[in-house]
């Protein structure tokens, strides 16, 4: 149960450290650094922030996955509050 335990809190960790390197992407055009770094600066933030959600995904399993998945999901934010108001 030990091994299982450790790739849970690994692909835990992953999945939710995958967050800053999206909340930088905006940032990224007021850097005073040269377009070209600008360029290669978003692209890399964006493949390290998908290499380490699908990472994550891979160490939660199929099940835990698609519950935080779905959890993130901009249009599951509010559906919740609707079902309930109705």
């Amino acid at each position: 149960m030990k091994v299982k335990n450790w790739k849970l809190r690994l692909g835990i960790v992953l999945m939710i450290g995958c967050i800053p390197f999206y909340l930088i992407l905006p940032l990224i055009p007021f850097l005073g650094i040269d377009n070209k770094l600008k360029i290669i600066a978003s692209t890399a933030s964006v493949i390290f922030g998908e290499v380490a959600f699908w990472t994550g995904g891979f160490f939660v399993g199929k099940e835990l996955f698609v519950k935080y998945r779905a959890y993130f999901n901009p249009r599951n934010w509010f559906r919740k509050k609707l079902k309930e108001n109705q």
